[in-house]
């Protein structure tokens, strides 16, 4: 199985150069929303604390973590917050959060290990709590550079949400990639919320 977490530990300062500085006010926008003020919210796979600290400044309590070693210590530098270093499938945490940012990091777990992911994220959320969560918008998945990429269509994810009886489907958008030189590729962008209790956790 590919550890896409050993790219970032690799290339972490290219990583970091090319996406820290993006704007996402548009994602931002399709989130907080449904978040409370003051709100508590998961950055999971937070890469360079790019959107934690964004959230952070804009008043909510974070929490973050990934699993490169040294998006740990990048995000831990550039926020202050006590990042963890942690994989989704080893997530711990329970009715803790409002929301879950999970921005361009699902993408790296395999197809057959989501159902699961997505299990201990909802056993996470608070009652009524949403989950962002992005993928690069095709049909096939694929492997780049040491990292795997699990990618959707829309009506895939649609049929994937069908299957997850602990979460509804709130709203799924596409999107262009953000990053400069990068418009022609594309993503689905997601909102879920938590609508049972899953039997984990």
């Amino acid at each position: 199985m590919i550890d896409s977490s050993k790219y970032y530990d690799q290339h972490a300062k290219q990583y970091l150069s090319t996406t820290r500085n993006v704007d996402m006010t548009s994602h931002y926008a399709m989130f907080l929303p449904y978040i409370p003020s003051g709100g508590c919210i998961l950055d999971a796979g937070c890469g360079s604390g790019r959107d934690s600290r964004y959230f952070l400044d804009s008043g909510y309590q974070v929490e973050a973590f990934d699993l490169s070693e040294s998006m740990v210590q990048a995000a831990c530098k550039y926020t202050g917050l006590p990042v963890r270093q942690l994989s989704f499938q080893d997530m711990d945490y329970e009715d803790t959060f409002d929301g879950i940012w999970a921005n361009a990091s699902l993408l790296h777990v395999p197809m057959d290990e989501l159902h699961l992911v997505f299990e201990r994220m909802a056993v996470a959320l608070k009652e009524q709590g949403v989950l962002y969560c992005s993928f690069k918008l095709q049909a096939e998945d694929f492997q780049r550079e040491g990292r795997h990429f699990t990618c959707f269509t829309t009506d895939a994810f649609g049929r994937f949400v069908d299957e997850l009886p602990w979460f509804s489907l709130e709203e799924l958008v596409e999107t262009q990639d953000l990053r400069p030189g990068r418009a022609a590729e594309h993503w689905i962008n997601a909102i879920l919320k938590k609508a049972s209790v899953p039997p984990v956790g």
